[in-house]
């Protein structure tokens, strides 16, 4: 059978450890031997944003912007062990930070269901679909060690464009410390908001957005009034028609509805809330490695990412020789979506079919009993063939090859 051609070049970001062996595994099995693949390639793992000093990372979300759709393998957010282990110039930014700060977008991720996995929440019988905000906060603030002559007094200090300057205590520390600051703007929440009740819509789900504007009474407070003002001006009318509902509490009781609820809401999230937060409702529904992950700006732009880590543990086991028994269903998930898309966008029903194949195939095998250890350890199937690495991905190639003979 002839490859798949393609007519515009996917951005391609390779990550690092355990996920860049198997984003290789991945191509090789899965991808190249049926399309042939066109992509503009950026090396992100580590090492190599530290020979750049981290341009490489504005460089592969500058390239995203130019054509539209990307697909990233997991990066390491180095911290003063990684500083160390890899004998870094310094403590680079998150790289899924930077390239959602310069794409000002908004992150959907949604569980993968197959049978077999029940989630551990009982209730939950339908996805639960989290919409984070991917713009500022903590992946762009400015930190500091408090140290000196004491007291020291920290203010929050304002100038605008005519030198007019306007401060506000933060606290007067009388011993070390530390001291943070964080930022974001209306527009990129307006955006934010927007996506949020568009996707809402297009997937007839009930949104819930939560932050804690009790006592974030300004910063928080802004997320929840241009929710609420854009709700009653442009999508109420829309929402009733459609059947579904925009709903807002405070964070720590959406945690709790959450839990009681049956699913199927898109939850909005701010930055690091929806950070944390997705990572426990993969877990919930199964595994880390069972979600999907795509940053949406609002011109259009798509990256596909894996919604989990780089598997250090795994990683130092491959190192060693070890076998490892990984999954790798986020990371193909990303590949589909963005071949789906770049598909969608260049007019490729092939492409978009092999895409749709490429998913059914993965969820087959793992239907069929094959899959790796993190499943097999929680699955309610009988009969379940525990796979390393390469063979579940091999297994998922012959499902592969079986649909599209």
């Amino acid at each position: 059978m002839d490859k798949i051609q393609m007519k515009t070049p996917l951005v391609e970001m390779d990550g690092d450890e355990m996920t860049r062996i198997l984003w290789r595994m991945i191509k090789d099995e899965l991808i190249i031997p049926f399309v042939d693949l066109k992509t503009e390639y950026y090396d992100l793992g580590l090492e190599h944003r530290d020979e750049t000093n981290d341009k490489v990372t504005m460089d592969s979300a500058l390239a995203t912007k130019k054509y539209g759709v990307a697909v990233k393998c997991a990066t390491i957010t180095p911290n003063q062990a990684r500083l160390k282990e890899y004998n870094l110039k310094k403590l680079y930014k998150s790289p899924n930070g930077t390239i959602r700060a310069a794409l000002d977008g908004t992150v959907f991720r949604a569980p993968i269901l197959v049978k077999g996995i029940e989630p551990y929440v009982r209730t939950w019988k339908k996805p639960i679909v989290l919409a984070r905000h991917a713009h500022g906060d903590v992946y762009k603030d400015s930190e500091m060690k408090i140290e000196g002559t004491f007291p020291i007094k920290a203010e929050l200090a304002v100038t605008d464009a005519e030198g007019n300057e306007t401060r506000q205590d933060i606290f007067t520390f009388k011993a070390p410390g530390i001291l943070e600051g964080m930022y974001n703007t209306d527009a990129s929440i307006t955006s934010f908001a927007r996506s949020c009740f568009e996707y809402a819509l297009d997937q007839k789900m009930d949104l819930w957005f939560s932050t804690k504007d009790t006592i974030s009474k300004v910063y928080d407070g802004e997320f929840k009034a241009v929710f609420e003002k854009m709700y009653e001006e442009e999508y109420k009318e829309k929402f009733e028609a459609a059947g579904i509902e925009y709903f807002y509490t405070l964070i720590d009781d959406a945690v709790a509805r959450v839990i009681r609820s049956e699913g199927g809401m898109l939850w909005a999230l701010k930055n690091y809330d929806g950070d944390v937060m997705s990572d426990m409702m993969a877990t919930a529904f199964g595994s880390l490695a069972m979600m999907t992950s795509v940053l949406v700006s609002p011109d259009g732009v798509y990256e596909y990412e894996a919604a989990h880590g780089t598997v250090q543990r795994h990683y130092y086991k491959y190192l060693r020789g070890e076998e490892t028994s990984t999954n790798s269903v986020a990371t193909i998930f990303a590949w589909s979506g963005a071949l789906r898309k770049r598909g969608e966008m260049d007019e490729l029903p092939e492409l978009i079919e092999f895409a749709d194949q490429l998913e059914k195939a993965t969820i087959d095998t793992i239907e069929s009993g094959k899959m790796t250890g993190d499943l097999a350890l929680i699955t309610s199937l009988e009969n379940v063939t525990k796979l390393n690495s390469e063979d579940f991905i091999k297994a998922i190639a012959g499902n592969l090859r079986a649909l599209r003979a």
